[in-house]
């Protein structure tokens, strides 16, 4: 029997979104063979604390995303980058530095997916799951990424900047003149939906602008789209493949974090798309022609607008999306004829190929 490839998988972390990267360790960790895997989960606090956990029972309160928690012992670590040996996690145990042949960061926006720990590990060289540091960086900065995408002839959402020490901000009419409204308000590296907020009005606006700086220092203001949300999944390096397409269809007034990952009602998932083919066969090309120009490898979720006159817009790609169990990447695989047990052996395969 061949040896096992030796996994690190984190989780938690320190961004608003530790709750939700708890939800899909639990379902990663599940999905993975272990028969071909040796995982050791790393739970990163609120705090920014790493903690060794139990592997096979890491997690309180897992169904309860609101209460989730990981149970912590006493047993601290800590990481020192070391190219050669690639021995950088310390488990805080005599003589106890295990050798990792790959992480898997499990981590959910700033922090975790904006290629701060990808570029930690790159400098101890062990092999990181999915995008790299440039990459992760552009895609986790929206303004980054519709500029580039915008440069590259891809079709992306209109937007205005805000920044939290500038003087020289749009004021609301600006904005309205320019992208009408009502308008949503974001702040610039962030994901689930976190801190986002649509607006009509001046007062509106004001508010929406204080509760988005204090997520980031550099806030998009967008014009609202009127069309359908679809998103397709795509998998692979330098010639990826994509998935069906999928369509979020929020029963709430629009697709917040509540709507994701409280809320059961929140949103229908709808996959396939009920979209003609040549729509799906544009979006293919759009979503691969994106995640190449983005410097994208392993995996990415494309998230796109198909307004009402026919047009695709991207919003945005997420290059560690949700792996809950209704979050839309590993849900399009599992339509598309890979399960979550696929789905992660072809995503190792595709980082240690790197």
């Amino acid at each position: 029997m061949s040896k096992k490839i030796s996994i690190a998988l984190l989780c938690g972390g320190q961004s608003a979104e530790h709750e939700i990267s708890l939800m899909s360790a639990k379902n990663i960790v599940s999905a993975l063979d272990k028969n071909k895997y040796d995982v050791q989960v790393i739970g990163i606090d609120k705090s920014g604390t790493w903690h060794k956990l139990n592997t096979d029972n890491f997690l309180i309160n897992e169904d309860d995303p609101t209460k989730i928690h990981f149970s912590k012992d006493n047993n601290q670590i800590f990481y020192s980058p070391n190219y050669y040996s690639r021995q950088t996690i310390n488990c805080g145990e005599y003589n106890e530095n295990p050798e990792f042949s790959l992480v898997i960061p499990v981590l959910h926006g700033p922090n975790g997916e904006d290629g701060t720990i990808q570029g930690m590990f790159k400098l101890a060289g062990i092999p990181v799951l999915g995008c790299g540091a440039l990459s992760s960086a552009m895609c986790m900065d929206k303004d980054i990424t519709k500029k580039i995408l915008n440069n590259e002839g891809i079709p992306v959402c209109k937007h205005l900047l805000a920044r939290k020490k500038s003087t020289t901000n749009p004021s609301f009419e600006t904005c309205k003149n320019k992208l009408g409204t009502p308008l949503f308000i974001k702040p610039a590296n962030m994901g689930s939906s976190v801190g986002v907020t649509k607006v009509t009005n001046e007062s509106e606006y004001t508010k929406a602008l204080e509760v988005a700086f204090k997520y980031d220092d550099k806030i998009l203001i967008e014009e609202a789209v009127d069309g359908r949300e679809l998103e397709i999944a795509v998998l692979g390096n330098l010639e990826p493949k994509v998935s069906i397409v999928g369509e979020v269809a929020p029963t709430l007034e629009f697709y917040d974090f509540e709507a994701k990952y409280v809320n059961p009602d929140g949103a229908h998932l709808i996959i396939p798309a009920d979209i003609p083919q040549e729509v799906a066969t544009k979006m293919s090309e759009l979503a691969k022609n994106a995640f190449k120009a983005l410097e994208c490898k392993g995996l990415a979720r494309c998230d796109f607008f198909y307004t009402k006159d026919g047009k695709l817009l991207i919003n945005e790609l997420n290059t560690f999306p949700g792996f809950t169990n209704i979050s839309q990447y590993p849900m399009l695989w599992e339509k598309s004829g890979l399960n979550n047990t696929q789905l992660m052996d072809e995503l190792i395969s595709l980082s240690l190929d790197n």
